[in-house]
């Protein structure tokens, strides 16, 4: 069977999207081009800003935008979507009610790859932006599977570090900061910690070597090849 086309949600913010793209070539056993999975990515840059909408409250609300490129990447042929944005998922619904194709959810992924392999009642950690914080993202979805979840306490801190790997790319300060945030999850004694903003899963790299870690975009990627090569999606591993 050829494998399914997937649209992508990106530019929020490019290089996340280009690491998506960069982590979908190496996760295929390719022997030739037509091995890879097939993609259609909106690479725009001009979705209103998430951290204007959510933590400033004056921003123009992302979601009709979101759902205009949703919309263009179904009627260009894409069977499934994928977004590689944390905070953009909290417009999920905005998407999802303008198509009839599945949107590839990285929060629903998240709390399912915790339940099957931490089991309920322990805890977790999260190294995102405070807007994720803010609108409990993926605090109710793990929340709902029996999860305490844990984040660090400068919030401003998170913030700064993610403005400057947008501005500057993986820049030494905010990997710094990155990583005093995950040393400060470990002392915590939490069981899983997650990289939940595309930003830091550019510096994934630079959390504590001893942590139990996730990326979420290594979540999406698993789920956006078994969607393209196999037809599945949502099916335990």
């Amino acid at each position: 069977m050829a494998p399914r086309l997937v649209g992508i949600l990106g530019g929020m913010g490019p290089e996340a999207t280009i690491l998506l793209q960069s982590k979908l070539v190496e996760a295929v056993s390719a022997s030739d081009d037509c091995d890879h999975i097939p993609l259609l990515i909106d690479m725009n840059p001009q979705v209103p800003s998430r951290f204007a909408h959510l933590i400033a409250g004056t921003g123009e609300n992302p979601g009709p935008t979101l759902a205009t490129m949703a919309r263009r990447l179904q009627t260009a042929g894409a069977l499934a979507l994928a977004m590689p944005c944390n905070t953009a998922h909290h417009y999920a619904k905005a998407i999802t009610g303008a198509v009839n194709i599945p949107l590839l959810n990285m929060v629903d992924l998240t709390a399912d790859y915790a339940a099957r392999t931490i089991g309920s009642g322990v805890c977790v950690g999260i190294l995102a932006s405070p807007a994720v914080r803010r609108i409990r993202l993926f605090e109710d979805a793990l929340s709902a599977r029996g999860f305490s979840v844990v984040w660090p306490k400068d919030d401003e801190e998170m913030l700064s570090a993610i403005r400057s790997i947008k501005a500057n790319g993986p820049c030494r300060d905010a990997r710094e900061t990155l990583r005093g945030a995950s040393y400060e999850l470990v002392a915590a004694g939490v069981d899983l910690q997650i990289v939940a903003c595309s930003e830091f899963s550019l510096i994934a790299d630079s959390v504590a070597p001893d942590a139990n870690v996730i990326d979420t975009i290594d979540l999406l990627v698993t789920e956006i090849c078994k969607f393209s090569q196999s037809g599945q999606h949502g099916e335990a591993e």
